[in-house]
């Protein structure tokens, strides 16, 4: 975009319409002597692009733009540039399409601006953002080269030659913008404060009185509206009850009434049917007597047939009775005498036996009584000397020592010979027994082989059942016990969960519910409400109101993990009212310090307690207990309370166990407990609560998960069950069955034999056990008598020599010839004797007597079963005459009975169907009086029941005059009366418990509450949007500030090295043989500030103050360069840059224009020739007549130009035109009048 006319109309020194045109697309250069207005021309291009520092175009203000300030007949100013706009890669924003863009900046006196873009009007900072589009910033003006900044250039500090480096990189507006940016956040942070200060200090305080208000109000409302809910519900269910009372009794009525009149219709008809039935079995009675009087015998003849019957069938009875008892006799007798005859050998043997043995004891005692007296005193010693005993207890058989021993010893082993004979004895007769019953038994057996085999079949299927059944695992008790649990702790958890849901009716302002905002998400991150998350000791309960004040509204703030949690909370998690939410991770909690606390310890001992110690809490939320409790201390009495509050070294809250609260600013407030009073408590008790139902949930859980997986085992155990009592039953049929049956018996008889010859057996191996525990007892005695004998040979001699004489001896030994000692002394000879006389008197007579009992008892046993035999057949005998006899006389009567019933038949059959018919019939009038006296009764009850419906119905209509235009929606679904599944108790018990909950509410209720608390929430929610919003923009512009100052430092980088580069080029092309650069000062970065340094040749200058003038011109008008090459500007404008400078380096300063800068256009102000030489388009300026005027000429050497500024000027130089003549020069000379 390029300039292609200027048009001037009242501006500076141009009072009339002046048309500047024809401007070169590349280079164009200004001329003209002092004051002659050409640099006006660059003042009104400034003008139009926007310029707002009048200091730059060399005004005060606006006013002095304008011709003569508006005092010769100009009132206004205005200026127009054409741009030419054909290269649409360079054009501005939106003006692509556009091939020729028409400014025009006008002002009037009285500071009136106006701007017109394509003769539209517009705003500055439209045509502002336009020109920054294409880098024509007018008020940071890079293209802009005024008079003096060459000189400005080159006093400039690092600082600022890098300010003038960040212009070049674009970044100097950001760091302005930024500079503004930041003092807008303090402005806002201020802001902030101040909202977070309203907000804590009144709107929060004021909110969480008015919600808790709010609370009450909303909980009267609720319970006002459940009240009259209840109310109408539960009196439109009794209205509803008491007519369709009313219908039912009135239907009930109708009904028993015509059952009435049925019953008593039914009694009459009854009666008169009763009559005539009378009636006609009277008549046939008597028919049948004067048929049975002419000549019947029937009723003798059935009394005897029936009396023969009864005589008969018990005869026969005692026949088959008799008959069996004769056989069993007969097997008696044979063998009882098969025993007396086994007994009578048995007994002769042992009577033979017997009697040898007692002949030989005689002798014995004889030769033993001669020499008794002899061997009293040997006897005497010797017994002294073995077992230390005195022989006056010689006939004592159990006497001490030795002797005593070995005689009980002896006795045992006698006595065991002696049951073991008993036994085979026994033992033989069992034999015998099963020898002969055996036979018999398989028999039986055989003939009952089918039975017992069904039988045994069954008792295998019962055990195998009963195997089956115990291997299960389970029995009724465990199942009853478990089913007994189940319903103890269901029992136990309803009525808990009754309890919780009383107390939840009663804390719903710590009713917290939502909905998952996101698909699976993590419960676990919402703990909860800080009142709910608080363990309080019961010894702290005392405490409850005072950490209820101290907590206020936070006590309801709910606590999560982070803030996002809290944010999808809000945003999706359907709250049914509104929270705030304290998010762990971002909450600062307040921490007492140490010092503090020591002070209060101190100033109230074991008076003031910090109010975070007296709270329980896991370790997970202990920031949020912190944030709620960390800041209060809670003091016994409100002396503690302002000891501690207004303490210098303490100076914090302190809330007393009374609900008084201290600040340290003065402040009391108290008086009265909160409405809300005992919450903390109130959660305590929930909490205990539903521990005590997790622990019932827990228990039956286990309970059911231990029936849900016994299920299958208890139903194949119930199975089974069912299926062993069946088949026991079976058994036990069979069983009986098969017991009553002879078979049975005497297979019944044949075992008991077999198990009593086992039991003999066993007795006999006890026995022979017992034999030779006694036969080892003697001899271990005989062997300890033997070896005491021969520690004492010499004492014991000496009563040898004068023991017994050889013969008492010799026959001692001839007795016990066995004996284990043949020879002994005088003691062991009496021993023997006694040995003798006891094992005679135990053993043999022992044997005969028991042989004579047994005899004389089979013998007796023989008599008897003989006697009983005979006897029964005599009676077998007697009854089979009898059972003949008996047999003729009832076929001979029951003959007679026969003929004389036939005529008889016809009258008994009609009479006893007419008998039946008659009972029936009375039975039937007896059951319809009965229900007529019921009917009575019923219809008294159901009149009352109906009067008292009524009168209820009637009383609610009164009372509750709405029931009559609503009782059509009375039990619809859908309405408030939908009565479907309505507990009447339950909702009149609600109603009552409503009624005083309203009654106490209704004199602490706010009714303004809601207007009050909705302005306030409102203040509170524009407030914090606002803050919100402020902080929101605050962090963007911080990140945006952070992000951009690291583009800015990579911009500037990348612009200082393009910028040093071109700046040594430029000036070497300025200076040849000379180089300049841009560096950092030593010790210092690149962004702190650059300064030049300069070679001159082969030397670098330590500062700039070792070159000439005209060098620090070339070295700042390089350096602008430099600059202005790095981002070129779509035009340049310079103001006398060369003024400093010779020709020579004037006339490269031109040649630099057309050769580096290629592509923009060049405005130049320049008195000098060398740079008129490389311009295109030279425009001189003329003052006359007070205005100014302007004259083109197109490639004209400044010589010339000069030479016609003169009156007598000389010709122009060849090759160039003069005046305006063709398109040579244009010249539009305008007079201000």
């Amino acid at each position: 975009m390029r300039i292609e006319e200027l048009i001037l109309d009242g501006f500076k020194s141009y009072p009339v319409r002046t048309t500047v045109s024809g401007f070169d697309e590349s280079f164009n250069a200004i001329t003209g002597l002092n004051g002659s207005g050409k640099s006006n021309i660059l003042d009104a291009i400034c003008f139009v692009l926007g310029i707002t520092n009048m200091q730059s175009v060399r005004a005060n203000n606006l006013m002095d733009l304008i011709y003569k300030r508006g005092q010769a007949g100009v009132t206004k100013a205005s200026v127009t540039i054409v741009f030419n706009n054909q290269d649409r890669t360079k054009s501005p924003v939106g003006f692509e399409n556009t091939p020729q863009i028409t400014v025009t900046r006008q002002i009037a006196v009285g500071n009136i601006s106006k701007y017109l873009l394509n003769g539209h009007k517009s705003t500055l900072q439209n045509l502002q953002t336009l020109f920054q589009s294409v880098q024509l910033n007018i008020n940071n003006p890079n293209f802009l080269i005024m008079q003096g900044k060459i000189t400005k250039v080159l006093n400039m500090k690092p600082a600022e030659i890098l300010g003038m480096v960040e212009e070049a990189a674009g970044t100097r507006m950001f760091e302005e913008r930024k500079e503004k940016a930041m003092k807008t956040m303090a402005k806002k942070d201020k802001k902030v404060e101040e909202i977070e200060s309203l907000l804590r200090e009144e709107i929060d305080p004021k909110l969480e009185k008015l919600r808790a208000e709010k609370r009450s109000y909303l909980e009267y409302q609720k319970a006002t509206s459940e009240l009259e809910r209840l109310t109408r519900l539960v009196k439109a269910y009794e209205w509803t009850l008491s007519v369709d009372k009313v219908e039912k009794a009135g239907d009930a009525l109708k009904r028993k009434k015509v059952e009435i009149e049925d019953a008593k219709e039914d009694v009459s008809r009854g009666g008169r049917e009763c009559e005539g039935m009378e009636k006609e079995l009277a008549e046939i009675q008597k028919r049948r007597e004067k048929e049975m009087a002419k000549g019947g015998k029937v009723q003798a003849l059935t009394d005897a047939v029936n009396s023969l019957e009864r005589e008969l069938v018990k005869t026969k009875t005692q026949l088959e009775i008799k008959e069996g008892s004769l056989s069993e006799d007969k097997k008696r007798v044979d063998a009882a005498k098969k025993a007396v005859k086994d007994l009578e050998k048995g007994l002769e043997q042992k009577r033979t036996s017997t009697s040898k043995e007692a002949a030989a004891f005689a002798e014995f005692k004889a030769a033993y009584d001669a020499g008794i007296a002899e061997l009293a005193k040997t006897e005497e010693l010797l017994q002294t000397l073995i077992t230390g005993l005195s022989s006056n207890n010689a006939d004592d058989e159990n006497a001490g020592g030795y002797m005593g021993q070995l005689a009980e010893a002896k006795a045992r082993l006698a006595a065991a010979g002696t049951e073991a004979e008993q036994a085979k004895v026994k033992m033989g007769l069992a034999e015998k027994e099963i020898k002969e019953k055996e036979p018999r038994a398989k028999k039986a057996e055989k003939e009952g082989e089918g039975a017992l085999k069904e039988l045994a079949g069954k008792r295998a299927d019962v055990e195998k059942l009963r195997k089956k059944v115990d291997a299960a695992g389970w029995d009724e008790s465990k199942e009853r016990d478990l089913l007994q649990k189940q319903a103890t702790h269901s029992t136990a958890m309803a009525e808990l969960m009754e309890k919780r849901d009383a107390i939840k009716s009663r804390l719903a302002a710590i009713d917290f519910t939502y909905s998952d905002p996101a698909p699976n998400f993590d419960r676990s991150k919402v703990k909860g409400l800080v009142a709910t998350l608080i363990d309080l000791d019961e010894a702290n309960f005392r405490s409850s109101t005072a950490l209820e004040i101290c907590a206020g509204g936070k006590l309801y703030n709910v606590v999560v993990d982070d803030e996002r949690v809290g944010s999808q909370l809000l945003e999706k998690g359907r709250l049914r009212k509104r929270v705030t939410i304290i998010p762990l991770n971002k909450i600062n909690a307040f921490k007492m310090s140490a010092e503090k606390l020591a002070a209060a310890k101190h100033t109230a001992p074991g008076k003031a307690h910090l109010a975070l110690d007296l709270v329980g809490y896991s370790e997970d939320v202990s920031a949020a207990m912190a944030y709620v409790f960390g800041d209060t201390f809670i003091c016994a009495d409100k002396q503690s309370a302002q000891a501690v509050t207004f303490n210098k070294n303490i100076g914090v809250k302190s809330v007393t166990l009374e609900g008084d609260v201290y600040d340290p600013s003065g402040t009391l407030s108290g008086g009265a407990a909160p409405s809300s009073s005992g919450i903390l408590v109130k959660v305590q008790e929930l909490k205990a609560i539903e521990m005590e139902i997790a622990e019932h949930k827990q228990i039956l859980d286990e309970v059911t998960r231990e029936l849900g997986s016994a299920k299958k085992v208890i139903d194949q155990w119930k199975k089974d069950k069912r299926e062993l009592d069946l088949r026991e039953h079976e058994v036990r049929l069979l069983e009986e069955q098969v017991n009553g049956s002879n078979a049975t018996k005497i297979i019944s008889e044949v075992e008991a034999a077999k198990k009593t010859l086992a039991e003999l057996k066993e007795v006999i191996n006890q026995t022979k056990e017992k034999q030779k525990v006694a036969a080892a007892d003697c001899k271990r005695l005989e062997k300890e008598m033997a070896d005491f004998k021969n520690n004492k040979d010499s004492k014991l001699n000496e009563i040898k020599a004068s023991g017994l004489p050889s013969s008492g001896e010799h026959l001692l030994t001839e007795y016990r010839p066995t004996s284990p000692t043949r020879r002994g002394t005088s003691a062991r000879r009496r021993l023997r004797s006694r040995l003798g006389r006891k094992r005679y008197r135990l053993l043999r007579l022992s044997f005969v007597k028991q042989f004579e009992g047994d005899l004389e008892a089979a013998n007796a046993e023989v008599d008897e079963a003989t006697a009983a035999l005979e006897k029964t057949k005599a009676e077998h005998e007697a009854l089979k005459e009898t059972f003949k006899g008996q047999q003729g006389d009832f076929k001979a009567a029951e003959a007679k009975l026969k003929d004389e019933r036939a005529a008889l038949v016809a009258f008994d059959n009609e009479l006893a169907d007419l008998e039946r018919d008659l009972k029936t019939k009375k039975q039937e009038i007896v059951d319809a009086e009965l229900a007529l006296k019921k009917l009575d009764h019923d219809v008294g009850l159901v009149a009352k029941e109906k009067s008292s419906a009524e009168g209820l119905k009637e009383n609610l209509e009164k009372q509750f005059t709405w029931i009559v235009d609503e009782h059509q929606f009375f039990g619809k679904p859908g309405t408030p009366y939908d009565f479907k599944g309505v507990n009447l108790p339950q909702a009149r018990e609600q109603c009552r418990e409503l009624e005083a909950q309203q009654k106490g509410m209704g004199r602490k209720i706010n009714t303004k509450v809601m207007n009050m608390i909705d302005n306030v929430e409102k203040k509170e929610q524009a407030l914090k949007k606002m803050m919100a919003t402020v902080l929101k923009d605050k962090s963007m512009i911080e990140d945006t500030i952070a992000e951009l100052d690291r583009y800015k430092r990579d911009a500037l980088a990348k612009t200082w090295e393009k910028v040093n580069g071109d700046f040594g080029l430029i000036f070497a092309e300025l200076l040849p043989g000379n180089f300049a650069k841009l560096q950092p000062p030593e010790g210092q970065d690149l962004t702190e500030g650059l300064e030049v340094k300069v070679r001159l040749g082969s030397v670098w200058k330590a500062s700039l103050t070792e070159l000439s003038g005209g060098q620090r011109s070339l070295i700042a008008l390089s350096l602008i360069m430099s600059l202005l090459q790095f981002k070129p500007a779509p035009m340049y404008i310079l103001d006398e840059i060369d003024a400093a400078l010779d020709l020579q380096h004037t006339q490269h300063i031109g040649q630099l224009f057309r050769n580096r800068f290629k592509g923009s256009q060049f405005i130049v102000v320049s008195l000098k020739e060398g740079l008129f030489t490389n311009a295109n388009v030279l425009f001189r300026a003329r003052f006359r007549d007070g205005t100014s005027v302007v004259e083109r000429t197109e490639r004209r050497s400044a010589s010339a130009l000069y030479g016609e500024d003169k009156e007598n000027s000389s010709d122009a130089p060849p090759g160039k035109s003069k005046g305006r003549s063709g398109n040579a020069a244009t010249r539009a000379p305008l007079a201000v009048r």
